[in-house]
Formats: C-alpha cells, sequence, structure tokens
C-alpha cells in the first residue's frame, strides 16, 4: 500500500477536526495542521475570550454593587491567575486532541504547513507529499494588520497574542471597531487598564442595526476613549511608549497595541491555483451550497470559504460536509439563511436576520419595534437603563425579519427569536402559544413581540399596522 496516499485530507484541525465520523471507520485519513491543534476557536477565539469575558463581568459586578445598596470594593485583578486559569485548561485539550490524531487507529498527523503542488497533491513543510481522493480545506482565517503598523516595526498584538501577555497594559491602544476591538476594550477595562479606540468609522461594531451601533457606540464612549473617523497614519516606539499619528492631525500614546481590523481568509497560503482551486475577489475559497469547491474532489468550509466568520457557522457547515463525503447521491445544502451572532462586550450584542436598513434597502414592508429591558420586572431588579430588544417583522405575514439585543445575557435571549425566524413562526404564534415565565428577563423579547398589533386569530398584523 501506498503510504503517502489517503482516502482523505483535512487540512484544518478547528471545524475540519469534527469531520472524522464513524462514516470513515477503516478508511485512511490525514490530518495536517500547521499550528496550534484545535483552530482558532479554541486556542485564539471564541472560547479563551469568553473566559476572559466572564471574568471582566464578575469585576464589573463588584464594582457596581453600591447601585443595589451591597457595599463591595475590588481590591485588585491578578492578570496572570486569570490567564492561567484559562490556558491551563485549554492547552491541555489542544495537546490532547494532537496526540488523539497521531496515534488514532485510522488517522496520521502531519504537523507542518501544505500546499497544492498538483490536483489533489499536498506537499507539508515537514518533507512529505501526500495525495488523496478527497481533500477539505478548512484552514481558517488570521488576523489582518494595516501596512502602516505591520511596517512600522513597533510591536503590536493581535488576537491571537494578546490573552497571553504577561501584564497588564497601563494603557491600551486598539485600532479597530468591530467585535473583537468591543470585546478587548470591555475585557480590559474591567480589568482597571484606560482604553483608547482608534476606528476609521464614526461608529462602532457598524455592522450591528444602526440604531443598536449608535447607542453602544454612545456607552462605549462613557467607558472607553474613542477616537472615530480617522486612521492610523504612523506608528513609532519610544522609551517603551506608542505614539500612533492619526489621519486627524492628533497622537495618540500607550504602553500596549493590539490591532483588531478583521480577519482574512488562509486561502493565499495554499498555492490553490495548483490545485484547482478558485477563489473569491475577496479571497475566499469558492464553493458551491455543498462545500464543493472548483476540483473535482476538494471540499471546504469555515473561515477561509464562509462569508460568516462563526465557529457555530463552520461546526454546521463541517456536518454537512461529512454527511455529503459519506453521502455523495444525497447531499445536504448549507443553509445560512438565519445566521445569528453576539458580541460579548458591555453591554452584550446579539443579532439575527435583517437590519432595519437591510429591510428598508429591499424595499421590504416591515414595522419595527423596540421594547426597553428597564420596562420590566427583571429589568427594574437590575437597575437596567440602556438594554434594548429591537424586532423588525413583516406586517402582511406576521413573520419576524430580524430581531437585535443590546443588553445583559442578550446572546441568550435571541435564541426563541432565532428559532422563531428559522421555522417560519409568525410574532401571534411566538408571542401567544407558549408560556413567557414571570418575572423573566425572557419578558423583553415577549414584551417586543406584543408590541406588535395583531389578530390573533388569523395571526397576522391587524389592518393599517404600518
Amino acid at each position: 500500500m501506498d503510504n503517502t496516499h489517503f482516502d482523505l485530507a483535512i487540512v484544518g484541525t478547528g471545524s475540519g477536526n469534527s469531520l472524522v465520523t464513524p462514516n470513515f471507520d477503516g478508511q485512511r485519513i490525514a490530518i495536517i495542521e500547521s499550528g496550534t491543534f484545535g483552530g482558532t476557536c479554541l486556542n485564539v477565539g471564541c472560547i479563551p475570550t469568553k473566559m476572559y469575558v466572564y471574568a471582566a463581568e464578575v469585576a464589573n459586578t463588584v464594582r457596581s454593587a453600591a447601585r443595589y445598596g451591597i457595599d463591595a470594593s475590588l481590591d485588585g485583578v491578578r492578570w496572570r491567575d486569570i490567564r492561567d486559569r484559562i490556558f491551563t485548561r485549554i492547552d491541555p485539550i489542544s495537546e490532547a486532541g494532537k496526540r488523539y490524531r497521531q496515534a488514532g487507529p485510522n488517522t496520521t498527523a502531519f504537523l507542518g504547513h501544505a500546499e497544492f503542488t498538483a490536483p489533489r497533491t499536498l506537499s507539508i513543510s515537514t518533507g512529505e507529499v501526500i495525495t488523496a481522493d478527497r481533500i477539505v480545506l478548512a484552514t481558517g482565517a488570521r488576523p489582518a494588520v494595516p501596512a502602516q503598523i505591520a511596517g512600522s516595526g513597533v510591536p503590536f498584538h493581535t488576537s491571537d497574542t494578546i490573552m497571553r501577555i504577561d501584564a497588564l497594559p497601563r494603557h491600551l491602544i486598539i485600532v479597530g471597531g468591530g467585535y473583537i476591538a468591543a470585546e478587548f476594550a470591555h475585557v480590559f477595562s474591567a480589568f482597571g487598564v484606560p482604553v483608547t479606540i482608534i476606528n476609521r468609522s464614526t461608529q462602532l461594531v457598524r455592522a450591528a442595526d444602526s440604531e443598536i451601533s449608535h447607542r453602544f457606540t454612545e456607552l462605549a464612549g462613557r467607558r472607553w476613549r474613542l477616537r472615530l473617523g480617522c486612521e492610523v497614519r504612523s506608528a513609532r516606539e519610544r522609551d517603551g511608549e506608542l505614539a500612533l499619528g492619526l489621519t486627524d492631525g492628533s497622537e495618540v500614546t500607550g504602553d500596549c497595541l493590539l490591532v483588531a481590523t478583521g480577519r482574512i481568509p488562509n486561502s493565499d497560503r495554499l498555492n490553490l491555483a495548483a490545485g484547482g482551486v478558485e477563489v473569491l475577489p475577496d479571497g475566499r475559497i469558492k464553493a458551491d451550497p455543498y462545500g464543493r469547491t472548483t476540483a473535482e474532489g476538494v471540499w471546504t468550509l469555515g473561515d477561509v470559504s464562509s462569508p460568516h466568520q462563526l465557529k457555530h457557522v463552520a461546526n454546521a457547515e463541517a456536518r454537512c460536509v461529512a454527511h455529503n463525503l459519506a453521502h455523495p447521491d444525497r447531499l445536504h445544502a448549507f443553509d445560512e439563511r438565519f445566521v445569528p451572532s453576539a458580541v460579548f462586550t458591555d453591554p452584550q450584542l446579539a443579532s439575527v436576520g435583517l437590519t432595519e436598513d437591510q429591510a428598508k434597502a429591499q424595499g421590504l414592508a416591515y414595522r419595527a419595534v423596540v421594547q426597553h429591558y428597564g420596562d420590566t420586572a427583571y429589568g427594574w431588579a437590575m437597575e437596567d437603563t440602556t438594554g434594548i430588544c429591537k424586532l423588525v417583522a413583516d406586517p402582511r405575514t406576521g413573520l419576524l425579519l430580524g430581531a437585535h439585543l443590546m443588553g445583559y445575557q442578550a446572546s441568550n435571549l435571541i435564541q426563541p427569536l432565532v428559532q422563531a425566524i428559522s421555522f417560519g413562526q409568525t410574532v401571534a404564534d411566538v408571542a401567544r402559544l407558549q408560556y413567557w415565565i414571570h418575572p423573566a428577563l425572557m419578558e423583553v423579547v415577549e414584551n417586543a413581540l406584543l408590541k406588535f398589533r395583531f389578530d390573533e386569530q388569523d395571526a397576522v398584523f391587524a389592518p393599517g399596522e404600518l
């Protein structure tokens, strides 16, 4: 038997690692990883960041205790203890996953960088050249760094490195205004670090519904120093201090720089042309709804090809691709019509479906309503003055078009709305054909639904409710 030929080769061990299902028992599978085993989510993304976020929320809870009549003080933040609690849990999982694939009954792990040299032929930086009947490209994405910073020679961090620093900064500068910037600004400011955000847009998290983005930016300005509507023109370091010159002529100084200006797919590192794999203008691997690339026998999933850089999307795509590899006569298509997302900042943001601006741009008939957390019983308990739930719905069908939340536990509160929009449940049905626990915070969602006036018998909005 040719020891360099495999039934299946998987490049990337994030969601790609889950492709090894019982359907492939008895087949020879190559697992190829050039970085840390387990991918972005486990090592530098979703999981460690949320462990930091939870600690940050504990710190903020202590600071805000007085408003509830409780005297408390935050005596200190032990950064290294927080960091080590996280990575002494995560690193062994990554290492165990690597050992399992190295010793697996039908898997061979190659710890090196792979690129195509011919159709279905991969050269690995460790010296091996392998071929496979089928190849899955699940190589993810990496942080994007603006040329002004990358070429300046100043030290900087990205989301891949900032979580492992040895001490809290004296003053953290963050370049970027998306979800990564918002989450790390929350974490470090909760731990007592002054934070300055530089963002070329005049709004933070501008991919969100514009009302949510506007409200969040206003709140962020009370917590962090915002330099909006400008970009970095120059960067220099002197005596351990970083100075960034901005396009508005001003300068920002600090001792630590986090670049959070987005992530780019790792497609450019695979020599895809040699394998016959095409890419889209934005760098993503071109794929059909089943995960097939333009090259025979080559599939793809996750951040390297999906427009949604989200772990739950990559996992769903992996389930589809695993099925399709095992059942080529019964292919399952990716269903990415209603993809939810959340930003674990303070306050949390969560979204699914169309924003109000998108509904308007598409010429759809819609109504939008806003429910404030503070107008519910649990909102009173929390003394909440900023949380909202915004819903966009079709007044003719009663179907939700989009849902957008900003506030405590938004990432959880949105789930019944994700279900409603995914399964075509009407506003009336969701509002009235189930019990809503009183006085739970979920009443924020219930009351938002009830703000749509509808004919309960027909489960659609009453006439004229545009």
